[in-house]
């Protein structure tokens, strides 16, 4: 069953769940500040472990601003912690392998999406991939997974959508601390 795209404005869905280590995760329980709640393709996928290892380099930046990143993967908790997990995020990743959270946040797959990503301007992100040494494991769930991220503010409202054109899409840093700078708060 395909769920509708949501929007800026729209209140974020419920999410109660338990992140990779086990303990629970209530996306209400983060109201108060603003959230940045990121969809990703499976654990050892490298463009989504590149992507990880750039929020966790500019995390402090946005920690000393408020925010809260959660990271929603299709992989069990047992892959997290044997791939993406070794990087040690200093925030929460959720294991999604039966893909709830991703329908109820309407996150897409598409095969034009990941054909894209391989043909159009693959050269600095394939680079960058290959240099920090991210190398393809086990594939879970979806190939063609599109990334998704939200910016959701102090009143769980959608303050900011990006869906992803293409498998290595994600929603520009710039793009989030500008949102910051909206009435998030």
């Amino acid at each position: 069953m395909r769920h509708a795209r949501l929007s800026r404005g729209d209140m974020a869905p419920k999410l109660q769940t338990s992140d990779w280590k086990g303990q629970p995760f209530d996306l209400a329980s983060l109201r108060g500040g603003p959230v940045f709640l990121s969809f990703y393709r499976y654990a050892s996928c490298p463009l989504c472990n590149l992507r990880i290892h750039q929020l966790i380099t500019a995390h402090h930046t946005f920690a000393a601003k408020g925010l809260t990143m959660v990271a929603v993967f299709q992989s069990p908790a047992e892959s997290i912690a044997r791939y993406v997990g070794r990087q040690v995020p200093p925030f929460v990743m959720i294991p999604d392998p039966e893909m709830r959270i991703y329908r109820r946040f309407g996150v897409e797959t598409s095969w034009l999406g990941f054909m894209r990503a391989w043909t159009i301007g693959i050269g600095r992100p394939l680079r960058a991939v290959l240099g920090k040494g991210f190398m393809p494991g086990m594939i879970e769930g979806n190939l063609n997974r599109i990334p998704a991220d939200f910016l959701i503010g102090t009143d769980g409202t959608l303050v900011d959508v990006f869906y992803g054109k293409d498998i290595g899409d994600h929603m520009p840093l710039q793009r989030l601390h500008d949102g910051l700078r909206v009435r998030t708060y």
